[in-house]
């Protein structure tokens, strides 16, 4: 087994779709953390010559691909770091020269966050006594693109494809339609939690990329009960890093509805999922410049899930899942007095705090709880209790409930929200 590995993937684009859960299948089989995806459609490897990387134009297929690709790695690698690479994925389709060339995707080796060990390809020999010379070719190829381990292992999986694919009704290579351009932007904006990146975060992210030219501004939202911040931020440069290094990155955190797509003006367009549609259109609305275009992805389907979680795949049932687990090693108590044994309950409305108190009642435990006594503080006629009237206003205008002050009160027709410190 490999830690990472490289897979090329060279069939026409018309006969990728079908041959995509077979060929992670095969190559799960020989990776276990991190598999990077390199797109080249139609590589020759056995033609005698020694090919290089071309640009790939950005067309519909291939975002329909990146889809499948990434649903399909849900579904039967999910223990995989799966990563499309898109450095070669431009509206430039020149090939290399021999010599160092602007126009080439890669003009000097690419270096991954992790370094592949193994490069494997679904390139089908027809020769079978090629196979040597085909690895041979493989290795200086990929050798081309990126820093991998020197001496990097290579493996065809054609052989263990022609196996898993003899069932299947595959189309030949020269079926199907002219492939539909796909229009790119200079500018694109997305937001999201990206909480514990999955294949549905990268499918967003990824299709994003494609659509970019020159820059890609992240809009990331702070919430409760997900992982910090700097842990988010830091994943998604890396995933970015990785998957299209000549893009400026910007990841601004999002702290309204809105953020930075209605300031914005360079921005051209938004990438939205099906659900999220309606706060893309929402943004041009408020957004008082030139309309961003609503660029929309597929939501993928999450084949693991229960009966209580949600059909697609979800940082949410990811986190339920995590239920009951350590997410950090417990700290050494030593330093403390064996008595009292102090256990801190906190969490967001809803989060079981209540429940989990319970559980520790009939167990012993005794309770104090911090809500209710922080209500007590401002009582009627307590000094706290006269302090809120002092700075809110008094003369009957609060309302007031069952001898306590709400959280919330009216002062001359207004509502006003107060948090007690």
């Amino acid at each position: 087994m490999f830690s990472t590995g490289l897979l090329v993937l060279t069939s026409p684009l018309q006969t990728l779709p079908l041959r995509i859960a077979p060929v992670l299948s095969s190559a799960a089989q020989l990776v276990e953390r991190t598999l990077y995806v390199h797109l080249h459609p139609g590589l020759n490897l056995s033609s005698g010559s020694q090919p290089r990387p071309v640009f790939i134009p950005p067309v519909v297929d291939l975002s329909t691909l990146i889809t499948r690709l990434y649903n399909n790695a849900a579904d039967v690698c999910g223990h995989l770091d799966v990563r499309v690479l898109l450095t070669n994925m431009r509206a430039q389709p020149t090939a290399c020269s021999e010599t160092t060339s602007p126009n080439c995707p890669f003009p000097t080796p690419q270096p991954l966050f992790h370094c592949p060990e193994v490069v494997l390809t679904d390139f089908a020999p027809q020769d079978p006594h090629q196979s040597h010379q085909v690895k041979q070719c493989l290795e200086k190829y990929t050798g081309h693109c990126y820093v991998c381990r020197p001496g990097i292992s290579s493996v065809l999986l054609h052989p263990q494809l022609v196996k898993l694919l003899e069932n299947r009704d595959a189309p030949k290579d020269d079926e199907g339609p002219k492939a539909e351009p796909m229009e790119t932007y200079s500018d694109v904006v997305v937001g999201g939690t990206f909480d514990r990146l999955h294949g549905a975060h990268k499918t967003l992210l990824s299709i994003s990329c494609l659509l970019a030219n020159r820059r890609f501004v992240i809009e990331k939202v702070l919430k409760e009960l997900i992982e910090p911040y700097s842990e988010r931020v830091q994943r998604l440069r890396e995933f970015l890093q990785d998957t299209k290094p000549s893009l400026q990155v910007e990841i601004v955190p999002l702290e309204d509805p809105f953020g930075v797509s209605i300031v914005d003006p360079l921005l051209k367009c938004i990438v939205v999922s099906e659900e999220t549609r309606k706060g893309g259109e929402a943004v041009n609305k408020k957004r008082g410049l030139q309309l961003l275009v609503l660029h929309e992805i597929q939501l993928l389907k999450d084949a693991h899930h229960d009966e209580i979680e949600e059909e697609k795949i979800s940082s949410s049932s990811l986190r339920s899942r995590l239920l009951g687990t350590l997410l950090t090693p417990p700290k050494d108590p030593s330093h403390l007095p064996p008595t009292p044994y102090v256990i801190g309950l906190t969490g967001g409305s809803g989060s079981g705090k209540s429940s989990i108190a319970k559980q520790l009642e009939v167990l012993g435990a005794v309770r104090i709880d911090c809500d209710k006594l922080g209500h007590e503080v401002y009582q009627f006629g307590t000094e706290a209790y006269h302090k809120v009237l002092r700075v809110f206003g008094s003369g009957g205008e609060y309302l007031y409930f069952q001898g306590m002050l709400g959280s919330s009160g009216f002062y001359n027709g207004v509502c006003y929200t107060w948090v007690m410190q």
